[in-house]
Parts: structure tokens; sequence; C-alpha cells
């Protein structure tokens, strides 16, 4: 059969057809995290209506900038061309269920608005030259509301000047690899035992926790009891809920 033009560019349509196909069947999913709250759920509300359901956050405003893009929920643009990695979360990604939900609604609190950034000074960025920090509006902490509406997951990625799991609750999506929550009612109610606290993040944990294990030497203080901890001011983690 003799190949002419046409033969040659119907099969460089096909191709392409075809590569395209494959990028979209191999997409970026990130961790996978997805969530199944529709769209339709913030339609009708307003940026206020939101913020009302949230308590001013002890996070303090480091940096100001006009938020001009929004990527995805847990990544914005600000007019000075920074780009911001909300820390501590992680939402899902393009063309995985829930991105649009997770994106239209920091859309709807940043977007075109001036927000306030709490840089993790623990680390400043990611290797992609994101600054990583909290992301807050008219004093209210957006990652934390990521976490609670169920539109994130927990991403602790230590060293970091935040403790994701402050912000988040007992129905909070963690992954697989971190610990689970457990619910108070499920421990005893006894004070006594071991407890190792960490100096830098201000939290106490069983001696048994992962996150516990995980502080270092410099950073360990032990207390026997509970309300020895607490009375030392340091708050419970949330992840054994010692």
């Amino acid at each position: 059969m003799k190949i002419t033009r046409r033969h040659v560019i119907s099969f460089l349509i096909i191709m392409l057809i075809a590569v395209s196909a494959l990028s979209v069947a191999s997409a970026y999913t990130g961790t996978g995290f997805t969530h199944s709250i529709p769209a339709s759920k913030y339609r009708d509300m307003s940026a206020s209506d939101i913020l009302s359901n949230y308590h001013k956050t002890d996070c303090h405003v480091e940096e100001k900038g006009v938020c001009t893009k929004v990527v995805d929920g847990d990544t914005i643009y600000l007019d000075n061309g920074e780009k911001i990695r909300f820390v501590g979360v992680n939402t899902p990604e393009r063309g995985v269920e829930g991105y649009i939900t997770s994106k239209n609604f920091v859309q709807k609190l940043c977007l075109n608005k001036e927000v306030g950034i709490d840089v993790d000074d623990s680390k400043h960025s990611d290797r992609y030259g994101r600054t990583l920090g909290v992301v807050i509006v008219n004093g209210k902490n957006v990652n934390e509301m990521l976490l609670k509406e169920g539109l994130a997951e927990v991403m602790y990625m230590p060293p970091s000047e935040f403790y994701p799991y402050d912000w988040a609750d007992s129905s909070t999506h963690v992954p697989n690899s971190q610990n689970t929550y457990v619910h108070t009612s499920d421990k005893t109610s006894s004070d006594s035992g071991n407890y190792v606290a960490n100096s830098n993040t201000g939290k106490f944990h069983e001696v048994s926790c992962r996150w516990g294990q995980k502080i270092s030497d410099h950073n360990k203080v032990t207390f026997d009891s509970r309300n020895e901890a607490i009375s030392q001011g340091y708050q419970p983690c949330k992840v054994c809920n010692p």
C-alpha cells in the first residue's frame, strides 16, 4: 500500500490521542487521598458563613499578600509571585475525586483577598521551592478548616513548627502510615504511668506513641503522671490522647 501524506497525518493524530489517554491514566494522584464531599455543600455559603464556624487562631501573621491563584486545595499564589503550600495538610490532586470541592473551598475563602501567612520556622520551604505555612483569613486558620471539613488529610512531615493533629478531630483522615485516632472513651481514666513530652512542640505523649518515640533526646522531657505534664503547661497529643 502506498503511504500518502494523509496516512502519515492520521497516524500522528492517533499517536497523540494514545499518548494523551496514557497521560490521563497515569496522572499523579499524590497519596491517593480522596473524599466524596459534593461541591454543592458550599455553593450557597459565603466566606463569612464558613469563617463564622471557627475560632480565632493562635498562629501569627508573619507576611501578607493577595491570593491571585488557587492551584488546588493546598497550594496558592500570592501577588508577589510567592507560591504557598499549606503546611500539615494534603488535599486531592487534580483529576482525583474531591479535587474540585477542596479547590473551590479555598477559592471562596482566599481568591482575590488579602491573606496572612504564618511561615513554618522549622522548615521554611519544600523541595519545590514553595513556602510552607499556615494560611490565615480574617484571623482564622484555613489549614485547620480543611481538616475539620474533611477536605484534607493530615500530612505531618517533621521537622515542622506546626503539629496538624491539633487542628484535626476524630473524623479527620489520617494516612495508613500514621497513627489513627484513639477516642478518649476507649482509654482508661488512670492518670498514672510514664509520659514523654517534646519541649519544642509543647506536646506530651504516651511512651508507646509513635510521635513520642520520634522526640530527640535534646527536646525530650519525661513525666510520671498526666497531671504533672499538664501542670507544666504541656498539651496532650491528639494521636494517642494520653
